[in-house]
This record gives C-alpha cells, structure tokens and sequence, in this order.
C-alpha cells in the first residue's frame, strides 16, 4: 500500500517552506520532500544574496512568524533606488517619501529568511519533512497524484506543489511548457564595506557590459551585484580580491568613497521562466518553478511569496467551504491571480534588462530618453513606489 497525503510540496526553498506554514492549523497532512540534506535546510549557509524585500512579503512573513525571527540588525531599510546609465549624472530616482513611507523594502540576507522559515515551519509544526530525497516520478491518477521518490517509496497526495526551481521536473512531466530566455549573463554577488554612507539607497548602475548594483545593508557594507557577460564571469571570480573592489569603486566614481571585498564571491547564471500554466490536474506551480525573474527589477523573491500566499488563500477558502480544495476552479484562481500580478511586469523587465545589456547607438539614445522620460512623468514613479510599498491583501 502506498502512502497517503493531502499535500505534497516538491522543493524545500523559501516559497516551499511558506506554503507549509501558511496552511499550517488547517488539519491538512503536508509534507515537504526537499533533495538538500536536513543541514542545509536548518542552517543555511550565507550564499551571498541579500533580497530586497517589498512592504507586502514583510507583510506576509510577520503574518506568518518569520519575519520577526529574523535578527533586526539583518533587517536593512531601503529608502531609495536610483538608476544611472553609464557615467551619465543623470539619474532616474525613486524616494520612499513620495508614498508619505519610511522605507521602500528592506534588503535581508537570503540565508537569514530562509533559517527564519525553516524555524517557523518547526515550531507551528507545519507538516513533514523528507530531506535527501528526490521526487522523481508523478502518475497522476482519478483523484490523487502518485509520487515515487529517489528511495523507491511511493506517496498518494490529493495536490501535488512544484517549489522545485525554474528548471522543475515536475512542471515538464506535468505536460506544462514555459518559456525561457537565457540572458547569456552571469550574476556575481558579494558583500563590500566603504568608507562612505549609503544612505539607504540602492544603485543600478549600467556600463559597457557590465551591470553594477548595490543594495545597502548594515554598517557601511552593501552587497554588490556584478552582471557580466557569461564568459566574464571566471575570470572575474578568479580575481584577486582588491581587483574587483577597485574596479567598483571606480565605476561608481568614489560615490561610496574606498570599497574593500568582504567575504566571498558567489555566481549564478541568469535564466528567466515563465510558465504557461501554473496549474494542472491536481498540481500547481509556485517559486521559481511559476516564475523566475531577471533580478534587475528585484521582484522574484517576492512574486515567490506572493504566489504561496494566493495558492494557501484559495485552499483555505475551499476548505471552509466544504470544497475539494484541488478543484480546477479552485486552482484557476489561483492561477489567473498570479498570472495577473506576475505577467507584465516579467516580461517588462526582461525588455528593460535587454535594452541595458545592449550597447548599440540606438539602445544608449532610447536608455537615456527613457530614463528622462520616466523621471519627467511623476503618476509612474508613483505608481513603482506604491507597487512597493503596499501591503499583502
């Protein structure tokens, strides 16, 4: 006899682990099946991202009693983001204090969120958790799906949840297609201290090539985002580490005065996925396995909560209703309300991510026009600032 479950979530990540907890005290048997062992679960290593949390996922994480396990000092408030292009003084801005708000998001440590859900998950005994082990085979069924992991056991679920990354297996032996777009780009992600203060503010800083972000974080450090062409991208880790700390300080005209490399270098390929269903019979997709993003418009982390947080929504609802909470209405809102929230807004910034990485003429004339264009049209920044400051519904 195979054994049996309400929910089954493929992928113990951030968006994984919320799931869980948003649905915990709804007497549902949810269990976590998670390839990493439980170390790497429970205490997750500083893998040099810091996220920039919008006010709606800090909403959702205190909601749900992450966010105030994660230490304050990690907690850095974000109160600006200014857009430069090249060497160019001008700059497209947007200030906090235009929505009458303290910050625009915070910037947290990825590892810190994620050892903050883990705990979360723990403590209101969220479901269970089946770690070194891999999904690797789904039979869906009248009403279950069958799931055979990597140690030969076999698990009935009545919905089975991909959080299983932007490349998902289960998303393909589910029979749902995504569209995917390689960027040919490397992200290099490290943490520099500089002698100057940064105010709170955010840099996006495109070049010749290269892309320089930085995102304030505690005691004049910032975690630098380098976004290189691909083939760059070993060359640059190899680096002495004066190298690439000179080389920023110099693209930033000493806007932060001496930069000092802290800590190590981690790089990631950039590949953005988007989904063309985020639900099928009995399965549905959340994280990066429904969208992944270019990181350029910093809203990846947080359409992965946003979506757990529609999906528990829906499931809840069906529940107090009486309802089968696998039902393809019940997953079709969910559908349709992440579709809505995510479609634009993915495929503008794969167009905005394009343009920059461009260094034809024309590309350069149509960043500068842009950038005078947006900053002259005050309803838009508005409108960014408020996107970033309203709260989870």
């Amino acid at each position: 006899m195979a054994a049996s479950c309400d929910i089954m979530i493929v992928g113990g990540g951030p968006a994984g682990l919320a799931f869980a907890c948003s649905l915990a005290g709804a007497g549902l048997d949810v269990r976590i099946v998670e390839q990493a062992p439980l170390e790497a679960i429970a205490g997750p290593k500083d893998d040099g991202r810091a996220i920039a949390l919008n006010h709606a996922s800090m909403d959702i994480l205190g909601r749900l009693g992450a966010a105030q396990r994660i230490p304050e000092h990690m907690k850095s408030p974000l109160r600006k983001a200014v857009v430069l292009d090249g060497p160019s003084p001008y700059s497209l801005v947007f200030d906090s204090k235009r929505r009458g708000a303290d910050t625009l998001g915070w910037l947290v440590p990825n590892h810190a969120i994620r050892k903050a859900l883990y705990e979360t998950f723990e403590d209101c005994a969220a479901g269970g958790l089946m770690t070194g082990t891999r999904a690797e085979h789904v039979r869906p069924m009248a009403d279950s799906i069958a799931v055979t992991t990597s140690d030969g056991s076999v698990v009935e679920t009545r919905l089975l949840v991909a959080a299983d990354t932007r490349f998902s297996s289960l998303r393909r032996q589910m029979g749902i297609s995504a569209f995917m777009h390689d960027f040919g780009r490397t992200m290099i992600v490290c943490d520099m201290a500089h002698e100057a203060d940064h105010e709170g503010t955010a840099l996006e800083c495109f070049f010749h090539g290269i892309t320089v972000a930085t995102l304030p974080l505690a005691d004049r450090h910032s975690s630098i985002v380098l976004t290189v062409p691909s083939h760059e991208a070993d060359r640059i880790m190899a680096e002495q580490p004066q190298v690439p700390a000179e080389d920023v300080e110099r693209r930033l005209s000493g806007r932060l005065g001496r930069m000092t490399l802290f800590g190590e270098r981690h790089a990631y390929p950039l590949v953005a996925v988007y989904a063309h269903a985020f639900h099928a019979g009995r399965f549905a997709l959340i994280g990066d396995a429904a969208v992944g993003m270019h990181p350029v418009t910093a809203h990846g982390f947080n359409f992965g909560l946003h979506g757990q947080h529609l999906l528990a929504r829906e499931i809840l609802s069906a529940l107090r209703l009486g309802l089968d909470m696998a039902a393809p209405d019940v997953l079709a809102r969910y559908d349709r309300a992440h579709r809505l929230a995510t479609f634009a807004l993915f495929h503008a910034t794969n167009g905005i991510a394009s343009l920059y990485a461009n260094d034809a003429p024309p590309a350069r004339l149509l960043r500068q026009a842009g950038l005078r264009i947006a900053n002259n049209i005050p309803f838009l920044k508005d409108a960014v600032v408020s996107r970033l400051t309203a709260t989870a519904r």
